[in-house]
């Protein structure tokens, strides 16, 4: 199975900064990506908490969607109970045009309790609301007439006014985690699943029991899911050697740290200082982000291969857009990713390898034959010159 390449960018963008050029480096990022060969991005949706600062993945698709040209751009998600269910649908369906097919609806509960708490939605409500409003959502994206009444919406008769540019329609992906919320309602609809923090140890452990709640409640609901619209996200930053890669981690390790502890109440014990934070990382994992991959491109190939094996088979690795290392170093680790690590897990270049290979194996035959033809062309020429009286031969000359 070939394996797609994306980021998911939430984003995570330090509070010391200018916030504009934040956003306007994130849409720089986007077509820097598509120029690298990567395929796919995802944007989310955050209200609160002051890093994670792009409140409509729809405006940044849309704006991100007129600087490029092919990769395919994807709300990294919409949290559902925060809308109503018509409106996303309505609004995706018009990036289904504007993009020509290229965006995607990714669709959660919701993440941050600050986000909920403002819209005076209650936590535990989330996944519920969610699970109600994907299943109008897509009867809607099908071209139903839906009439149905809840305790947070109320539609009558709604129906959406253009049919879907993308055959059958938009691609539609649920996030999860650790819980089985997200690839029940994947499966219960036929859908992608977005597996964030895949790395983390729990999360890991999950991904083959994930992939078979899918695959059972697609059967329960007489639908099918496909291992080419699983994603999974993880952590990474690549440079030339294991030590460069470290050293520009300490460019914003612990403002990313300072954020976790905000959101906590409390500095976690790791986030002392950026060794304690990027072994914490690197090793165990961190909460919602993972494990991160820090090193070298063979050290994400074998990343990779280990969450293969570990989930039996998947679609598309998403590098999540953590920002610690500066905006040069950034663009660096993705171009590594895209020189080094997308061929070898692909086998871009395994013919390429036969090819030599075979070269080699034969080279004894070949250059005696080359040698061959190269001595017979001088003969003839040597020849050619006595004959007409031209004196000096060739291999006299």
């Amino acid at each position: 199975m070939r394996k797609r390449f994306g980021i998911f960018l939430a984003p995570f963008h330090p509070d010391d900064e200018n916030p504009t050029e934040q956003i306007h480096r994130d849409l720089a990022l986007i077509a820097h990506l598509e120029a690298l060969g990567y395929d796919e991005a995802w944007i989310g949706e955050h209200h609160s908490a002051g890093f994670e600062i792009i409140g409509s993945p729809e405006l940044f698709i849309a704006h991100a969607a007129a600087r490029t040209e092919r990769i395919r751009l994807g709300s990294g998600v919409v949290s559902l109970p925060y809308h109503n269910p018509f409106m996303v649908a309505d609004r995706m369906l018009q990036l289904d045009h504007q993009t020509r097919g290229r965006a995607m609806l990714g669709v959660g509960p919701g993440q941050l309790p600050t986000d909920a708490f403002m819209l005076g939605i209650d936590v535990d409500e989330q996944r519920r609301m969610m699970n109600e409003s994907l299943e109008v959502i897509l009867a809607l994206l099908r071209g139903e007439v839906v009439t149905r009444r809840t305790d947070w919406f109320d539609l009558r008769e709604a129906r959406l006014q253009l049919p879907p540019y993308s055959d059958p329609m938009l691609e539609v992906a649920v996030a999860g985690a650790i819980s089985p919320t997200g690839p029940r309602a994947a499966g219960t609809h036929g859908l992608g699943l977005l597996s964030l923090a895949a790395s983390l140890p729990g999360a890991f452990d999950q991904l083959p029991r994930h992939w078979t709640v899918c695959e059972e409640k697609a059967a329960e609901h007489g639908r099918t899911v496909d291992r080419r619209s699983w994603r999974l996200v993880v952590p990474a930053h690549l440079a030339e050697t294991r030590e460069q890669a470290r050293a520009d981690m300490e460019h914003g390790t612990l403002r990313l740290a300072r954020y976790h502890e905000r959101l906590g109440g409390g500095m976690p014990a790791y986030a002392s200082s950026t060794d304690a934070m990027l072994e914490e990382w690197a090793g165990p994992g961190l909460p919602i982000f993972g494990r991160l991959t820090l090193g070298t491109p063979d050290d994400m190939i074998a990343e990779i291969e280990r969450l293969e094996k570990k989930s039996g088979g998947f679609g598309a690795l998403l590098l999540l857009a953590h920002n610690c290392a500066d905006p040069e170093a950034t663009l660096k680790s993705y171009e590594l990713l895209a020189r080094y690590v997308m061929p070898a897990v692909n086998g871009a270049n395994s013919a390429r390898g036969a090819s030599l290979d075979w070269a080699h194996a034969n080279s004894e035959r070949f250059m005696g034959a080359m040698m061959g033809g190269i001595s017979k062309a001088i003969d003839q020429h040597e020849k050619e010159r006595t004959r007409s009286g031209r004196g000096t031969a060739w291999r006299d000359e």
